[in-house]
C-alpha cells in the first residue's frame, strides 16, 4: 500500500511521512475519523514505509523489495494485526490470528474496511464482532519476541473501541510500558468509544470525511461509473466510501427502489387507488428492512426534487434517470408540501420498524399521497 494509492488526506500524508523520515515515531499512534474515509489505508501505508528497504525521495514505500512484498501478502513478519472477531463452537478464546486467512482476503477486497461486511463474513450470524481478552495475552507473547528483519515491530489495531474493558486495561499496559521496538497504530470510528487512559497515551491524527468531489472521482475512475452518477452517490454517502460501494453493489436494488418512486407518484397522481392497494403491497413483500430503507430513498428523491426547483444544478445531486424524472415531476414538490411529505415518510419507516402491519401503513401512506401530490 502506497500513500498515493489513497485519495486525499495530504495533511495526514505528509506527517506520517515525516515521521518515518526523521525516525521520530511514536510508540502509540491513534489515526481516528469518519467510517470509510481511508484510516486503515494510511496505517498500512505507513507500517510498510517504516520497513521499506528502499524508500523513494518523496517518501513513498519502494513497492519492489521484499519488505513490500511481504506487505502486499499480509505475512511480514514484524507486522502484527488485532482487530474483531466472534466466538463460537470452534474458537471459545478467539484471537486475530484465528481469523488472518478470512482478514487477509477481506482486506484485500474491501480495502476501505466496511465492518458490515466484516461482520457478515462470519458463520455465526447476529454475532457482534468484538477484540476479546485473549487478544491481549497473545499480543503481549507475540511482542515480546525481538523484531526478526525490522527496527520495528507494528501492530494495527482496527477499530479499538471494540475492544471490552477488560481487554482495554491490559492493552494499556502494553502501551505504558512498551518494548523499545514496537509501534502501535489504533485506527477508530469512534476515538471517543477508546478507554479515555489509552487515548491520552496515543499521539492523535484525526482523518477529516472524504470530499464528494474527491469520492466521485475515485468511482468514476476505479469503477467507470458516469460522472454524474458517482458525484450523486458521494453525496449520498456523505463522505462514507463504503456506503458509496454499498450502494453501487446494490445496483438492482437501488432500480427496485426508483421504480417503486416512480409508480408510487404516477399512481397518487391518477389517483388510483387499487393500484395503489397492490403498490403497499408489493413494498410490504419486500420485507421490514427493505421497506425502512425504501422511505429513507425516497425521503432523498423528495429533497432532491424540492432543490431542483431553484435551477442550482450545483446544488442537486440526482443520477440521470432521476434527473430525467425530475424534469416534469420536481414541480408537484414545493413548499406547500415537501414538508409534510417527508414527515409522512419518516412516520411510515418508524412504524414499520416498530413492528406495524406493512401493507396497512404503506396504504395509508399511498392515499395521503394523493392529496398532497395535488397539493
Amino acid at each position: 500500500m502506497k500513500f498515493a494509492d489513497i485519495p486525499h488526506h495530504p495533511h495526514l500524508k505528509a506527517r506520517l511521512q515525516a515521521m518515518a523520515a526523521d525516525g521520530r515515531v511514536p510508540h502509540a499512534l491513534l489515526i481516528h475519523g469518519p467510517a470509510g474515509s481511508g484510516k486503515f489505508m494510511l496505517a498500512r501505508a505507513f507500517a510498510q514505509l517504516l520497513h521499506c528497504r528502499r524508500p523513494t525521495a518523496d517518501g513513498e514505500p519502494c513497492g519492489e523489495c521484499d519488505a513490500c512484498r511481504q506487505h502486499s501478502a499480509f505475512n511480514h513478519v514484524d507486522t502484527l494485526y488485532v482487530f474483531p472477531v466472534v466466538k463460537d463452537d470452534k474458537h471459545k478464546a478467539p484471537v486475530s490470528a484465528d481469523f488472518m486467512d478470512a482478514f487477509k482476503e477481506f482486506v484485500s477486497r474491501n480495502p476501505w474496511m466496511d465492518f458490515d461486511r466484516w461482520s457478515a463474513s462470519f458463520d455465526k450470524k447476529n454475532a457482534q464482532p468484538a477484540i476479546y481478552i485473549s487478544e491481549s495475552d497473545a499480543l503481549r507473547s507475540s511482542l515480546a519476541l525481538t523484531t526478526a528483519r525490522s527496527r520495528y515491530k507494528t501492530v494495527l489495531i482496527w477499530l479499538p473501541e471494540k475492544m471490552n474493558e477488560q481487554t482495554a486495561n491490559k492493552l494499556l499496559k502494553l502501551i505504558e510500558e512498551p518494548f523499545a521496538d514496537t509501534v502501535f497504530i489504533l485506527v477508530s470510528n469512534d476515538a471517543s468509544a477508546i478507554l479515555p487512559t489509552i487515548r491520552s497515551r496515543c499521539q492523535p491524527l484525526e482523518a477529516t470525511r472524504l470530499p464528494d468531489p474527491v469520492m466521485a472521482g475515485w468511482l468514476a475512475e476505479r469503477l467507470a461509473m458516469d460522472p454524474t452518477d458517482a458525484l450523486a452517490a458521494a453525496h449520498t454517502a456523505e463522505g462514507d466510501m463504503n456506503r458509496a460501494l454499498r450502494q453501487s453493489d446494490a445496483t438492482s436494488v437501488s432500480r427496485m427502489f426508483w421504480d417503486l418512486f416512480v409508480g408510487l407518484m404516477r399512481k397518487a397522481y391518477t389517483r388510483d387507488v387499487a393500484a395503489l392497494r397492490d403498490w403497499a403491497n408489493d413494498l410490504a413483500a419486500l420485507g421490514r428492512e427493505a421497506e425502512i430503507k425504501f422511505y429513507a430513498y425516497s425521503t432523498r428523491l423528495i429533497r432532491e426534487n424540492f432543490i431542483y426547483n431553484f435551477h442550482r444544478p450545483e446544488i442537486s445531486y440526482l443520477t440521470r434517470d432521476e434527473a430525467q424524472f425530475s424534469r416534469n415531476f420536481a414541480r408537484f414538490i414545493h413548499e406547500g408540501n415537501a414538508e409534510r411529505i417527508v414527515s409522512l415518510m419518516d412516520s411510515a419507516a418508524a412504524d414499520i420498524a416498530g413492528n406495524a402491519n406493512g401493507k396497512i401503513v404503506n396504504f395509508d401512506f399511498a392515499v395521503k399521497m394523493i392529496m398532497l401530490i395535488k397539493n
